[in-house]
């Protein structure tokens, strides 16, 4: 049985990153966690202090917020009518990114499947500051799926590295179950630096041709270029379904949220995205 937690503030974007889990893994044996967060105002020390008499408000947001999670669970048991999939209302006072945490901490949690994006819709970001936290803070895989993305069979699944990365299979094992499930085939790209790699990157890629044994996978070197350039270039000569990095605060990834650049280039990627954590030894 899988877990996937499936963050949600009920605005299109998160449905639409909803249905895209749905889809996913259809027919498969999976638990969704639909996880809404509110933090009232009143709730803050400055508020309450000045009007004491709205605290019972709090059950409001709470009663609001298991509400409207009970309608988006009603919702997808009618559209998607799948009897593999189970749907958990779960709501919190609590910031959301602490509370996907936690979430995936309690129930061991196989994936987080979120928006890029959330009511705001920040367009000019390659991905929501939420989305980035929980990236970040996550110990298990996150898919991004932006906003009005409609669902794909991940049969091409893009997974650039520079090879800096010792991978293991328990690491990319959601990754494989993917790829496994429909099908898909993996386009592993390197892009040059301008040097051959070094004997600890050969050590990396093979044990990485270890892990996909099984799987269709291809390998492609590129010329010396901006990684967010390679990545767009690559799914233009093939259609790409699901990007695939490993966090890694020394590797490029970590690039598409610190430099202003990269994210308004980043933006024209516009197929789901998932970041696998790095694995702690």
């Amino acid at each position: 049985m899988k877990k996937i937690i499936l963050p949600t503030d009920f605005s299109e974007n998160a449905y639409n990153a909803i249905r895209y889990a749905v889809q996913l893994f259809n027919d498969v044996q999976t638990t969704f966690y639909l996880l809404h967060t509110y933090t009232p105002a009143i709730y803050q020390t400055e508020y309450v202090l000045q009007s004491p008499g709205q605290i019972g408000l709090g059950d409001s947001y709470q009663e609001s917020s298991q509400s409207r999670l009970e309608e988006l669970k009603t919702k997808l048991e009618e559209e998607f009518d799948d009897p593999a999939h189970i749907f958990i209302p779960h709501s919190a006072l609590n910031f959301l990114v602490d509370e996907v945490i936690q979430t995936v901490k309690n129930e061991k949690a196989d994936l987080v499947i979120m928006g890029t994006q959330g009511a705001t819709g920040a367009k000019e970001l390659l991905l929501g500051t939420q989305t980035v936290h929980v990236i970040k803070k996550a110990t298990c895989p996150v898919i991004a799926v932006p906003s009005g993305h409609e669902y794909e069979n991940p049969t091409k699944i893009l997974f650039p590295t520079d090879y800096e990365i010792d991978y293991q299979k328990e690491q990319l094992q959601q990754l494989l179950n993917i790829a496994i499930s429909h099908s898909g085939d993996i386009e592993i790209i390197h892009v040059s630096s301008g040097f051959d790699l070094t004997q600890n990157q050969l050590k990396n890629k093979q044990k990485l041709k270890d892990v996909l044994n099984g799987i269709a996978h291809l390998f492609h070197d590129l010329p010396s270029q901006e990684i967010i350039t390679a990545i767009n270039g690559f799914q233009v000569k093939k259609r790409t379904n699901l990007l695939v990095m490993v966090q890694n605060r020394h590797t490029f990834l970590e690039r598409l949220f610190i430099e202003p650049t990269i994210k308004k280039i980043g933006f024209h990627i516009t197929f789901p995205f998932m970041v696998i954590p790095h694995l702690d030894k």
